[in-house]
Parts: C-alpha cells; sequence; structure tokens
C-alpha cells in the first residue's frame, strides 16, 4: 500500500525526490498526443512560413523595398518565436512542469518578451509606413528609404532586448509580490508575475499605445484609399490602369484590416488578463492562462499566412522558391509582381 501510494506521488510530481515538488499535471495519453501533434504543427508553420517570408525578400530585389523590409524584420520576429520560446512553452503546456531551472526560466521569459514586443511594434511601424504610403506618397518617397528603415527596425529590436532582459532580471515586475510567489512557488515552476504597476506599464508601452495608433492610422487609410478608388473610378477618360490602381489600393487596405483585426483578435485575450490579474489576486485558472499564452502566439503565425494568401508578390515569390529548390525546376530569378 505505501509502495503503491509513493509510486502514485512519484509520477504526479515533476521532480519525485523534491519535496517542494511542482505537481505533474495529469492529462490522458490521446490529450497529449492531440496537444503536441497541434502545438507541433503551429510551430512548423510559425517556423517555415516566417522562413518562407524571410527567403522570399532577401532572395528576390523586387521585394525589397522599404515596406517589406520591415516585413522580413516582422517574419524574423516571429521566426525567432517558433524557434526558440514555443518549443519549451508546449512542454510546459502538455506536462505543466519546467525542467530546465531558474536562470533558463529568465532567459525564455525574457526572450518571450523580446519577440513578442518586437512583433508587435513591427506590425505598428508597418501601419505608420502605409499610412505614409497612401496618405503622403510624395514625401514617402523622399524620406522613407531602406536606410531610414533600417534606423527604426534597429531601435525596435534593442528596446525589445533592453526592456524584456531588464525587466525580467531585474525582478521589478513582482515587487510586492513576494507572498504571492512564495505561496505559489515550488520546483518546476516558470510563471511570470507582474504587479499592479507593471501589469499596467507594460500593456499600454507594448500593446494599447501600439495598437491605438494602428487602429488610428488604419481608420485613416480607409477613409484615404476609400476616397482615391471613388475619384480614380470617376475618371472614365483615365482608362484601366487607375481602375486597376483603385482596386489594388481597396485590396491593400482590406489586407492591412486583416492583419489589424488578427492581431487584436490574438493579442487581446492575453493583455486584457495580464492587466486585471493583480487586481484580482491572479484568479485565472492555470490552463485558460496558458491557453491565451499560445493564443497569442498564434499572431506569429498567421501572418506569414496573411500575406502568403492576400499577396499576389509573395504568392509569386513563394511559388518560384518552391519550384525552383523543392522541384527542382530551373528558374531565374525574376519575380513578376502583380
Amino acid at each position: 500500500m505505501t509502495s503503491n501510494e509513493t509510486q502514485t506521488e512519484n509520477i504526479i510530481l515533476c521532480y519525485p525526490l523534491w519535496p517542494d515538488s511542482c505537481l505533474k499535471v495529469q492529462r490522458y495519453v490521446v490529450v497529449k498526443v492531440a496537444m503536441y501533434a497541434f502545438l507541433v504543427l503551429m510551430i512548423l508553420t510559425t517556423v517555415f512560413g516566417n522562413l518562407l517570408i524571410i527567403i522570399s525578400i532577401s532572395h528576390f530585389k523586387q521585394l525589397q523595398s522599404p515596406t517589406h523590409l520591415i516585413v522580413r524584420s516582422l517574419a524574423a520576429s516571429d521566426c525567432l518565436l517558433g524557434s526558440f520560446v514555443m518549443p519549451y512553452s508546449m512542454v510546459r503546456s502538455v506536462e505543466g512542469c519546467w525542467y530546465l531551472g531558474d536562470f533558463v526560466c529568465k532567459v525564455h521569459s525574457s526572450l518571450d518578451m523580446t519577440f513578442c514586443i518586437s512583433s508587435l511594434l513591427h506590425l505598428s511601424l508597418i501601419s505608420v509606413d502605409r499610412y505614409m504610403a497612401i496618405c503622403d506618397p510624395l514625401r514617402y518617397r523622399l524620406r522613407v528609404t531602406n536606410n531610414t528603415v533600417t534606423v527604426f527596425i534597429t531601435f525596435i529590436w534593442l528596446f525589445s532586448f533592453v526592456y524584456s532582459f531588464a525587466v525580467v532580471f531585474s525582478g521589478i515586475n513582482a515587487v510586492g509580490l513576494e507572498m504571492v510567489i512564495l505561496q505559489t512557488h515550488c520546483v518546476g515552476s516558470c510563471v511570470l508575475f507582474f504587479n499592479k504597476e507593471w501589469g499596467l506599464i507594460c500593456p499600454l508601452l507594448t500593446f494599447f499605445l501600439p495598437g491605438t495608433i494602428m487602429s488610428s492610422l488604419y481608420i485613416k487609410i480607409f477613409h484615404v484609399a476609400r476616397k482615391h478608388a471613388k475619384v480614380m473610378s470617376e475618371r472614365m477618360t483615365a482608362g484601366l490602369k487607375s481602375q486597376s490602381s483603385a482596386q489594388r489600393e481597396r485590396k491593400a487596405a482590406k489586407t492591412l484590416a486583416i492583419v489589424m483585426g488578427v492581431f487584436l483578435f490574438c493579442w487581446l485575450p492575453y493583455f486584457t488578463v495580464t492587466v486585471l490579474g493583480p487586481f484580482f489576486n491572479f484568479l485565472t485558472p492555470d490552463d485558460v492562462f496558458d491557453a491565451l499564452v499560445w493564443f497569442a502566439y498564434l499572431n506569429s503565425t498567421c501572418n506569414p499566412l496573411i500575406y502568403g494568401f492576400f499577396y499576389p508578390c509573395f504568392q509569386n515569390a513563394f511559388k518560384v522558391l518552391i519550384s525552383t529548390y523543392v522541384c527542382c525546376v530551373k528558374d531565374s530569378n525574376t519575380l513578376i509582381l502583380e
């Protein structure tokens, strides 16, 4: 009897020899297999989808515009998230245990914040770029160059890295939560707590402020694009070229709306819980919060799918790359942009 109880205890503990070990989540084998299969598929889609975006823009000079350089850097953020963060989060989510120690936990949390913040800020930068291109095209050609964009991209990466590692390793986000952490901490856990102050500062700085900027700019873009399309459609003497240009502007605006919609759909639940958590004693169940984290990760999975499905230039680039390097069909490096 005692032996059976000991075996049972060993099974449900992350570290059987540690008395203060976390309890291992008990799931049916079928459920575990299904979770691993789904998350592995999500990770592979995130990594290879974004990798395809990176290769396409790097390979074809026609795609190396300022806008696409931002898209490439965004894809790099999402690809790194899928490569260095999501696999470890997957094991933690399915098994309910963290096996790599406190220091690696901090590094993992820092990289998680770095790539997510970088992705969010890149999406915001894309909205600014599109706003200038559509609403002020003459100045856009003069002011927005590859060098200018590179400076902003560099700033985003440096800010995301320094901010994330400084917050996590300084522990400023958990000041005042010592009792909560002491009561919930166990060997085999990897949880990042935010107190009331940083539970407001971090979402405001990295989500709500960029999200407000994106929403405002896209509303303005819609208004201007619709106005341009209406003017062009009324110019019957201008011929098909103006009509085609108007259609492209409308399609681009719709695609940006999809990007914005997916962005809010994926990230809003997570940041809402992050803000409210400290004020309600972190009542959100672990499984629910974990699901919201993966829901936020889903944005990095969707970004390359959006570009692949809605941008003809990327569709053509994907076809050329796949036919050349996968199907071994000889092809030139020429890309037909539509």
